[in-house]
């Protein structure tokens, strides 16, 4: 079974919501599934640190949860064009990772919600497609052979699945934003399922 870990960080809801569409579209492709985690927020070191384990929702992500997965989904929302803290936190913990070469020639791709229709979407994707190609992972995004891609008035693009929140900051997807989250799932995982060894 090739697992495929969708690594997020969420506050209001959006982007766990699209990372939930993914880890579907994951579970479509036979012999793949899906290993959903978060990371936790960072803090000041004058607040309180991050409890070991969130209140609710998935666990946090470990090291080795990255080094097990045949395949990495990664989401963020959109922090002034690029990826929030908590997640850039993590990943710039992954240099024991990055000297063993664990996660080259495994695929990824990548997922973002923004609050504006031009609120940095695909500068926010890139930023976290960098570390990634650092890594040696092999980008996976979404071709205009998705219907939803040409069709959405919303959310979606050739980098990566998307979502607008918009004005009234409801987390709830369109109908394209879900597809084209669940084409990214199982594009990864159709990979991921490849390049597995028998």
């Amino acid at each position: 079974m090739a697992e495929v870990l969708v690594l997020y960080y969420s506050r209001t809801g959006a982007t766990a919501e699209l990372a939930r569409q993914v880890c579907r579209g994951v579970e479509a492709v036979p012999g793949a599934k899906a290993r959903l985690r978060t990371v936790p927020p960072v803090a000041a070191a004058s607040e309180e640190p991050a409890r070991p384990v969130p209140a609710s929702g998935p666990p946090y992500v470990t090291l080795d949860d990255l080094r097990e997965v045949q395949g990495l989904v990664l989401g963020s929302p959109t922090r002034f064009g690029n990826m929030a803290a908590p997640l850039k936190y993590f990943l710039d913990s992954t240099a024991a990772l990055w000297l063993s070469g664990v996660l080259a020639g495994k695929p990824a791709g990548v997922f973002t919600s923004t609050q504006t229709m031009h609120g940095g979407q695909e500068t926010t994707l890139l930023s976290m497609m960098l570390p990634l190609l650092h890594h040696g992972m092999l980008l996976v995004g979404l071709p205009y052979t998705e219907r939803a891609l040409n069709e959405t008035t919303s959310g979606g693009t050739p980098y990566g699945a998307s979502h607008v929140v918009g004005a009234n900051g409801t987390p709830v997807l369109t109908e394209a934003e879900q597809t084209l989250a669940q084409a990214l799932g199982r594009r990864v995982a159709t990979l991921a399922v490849k390049l597995s060894p028998a």
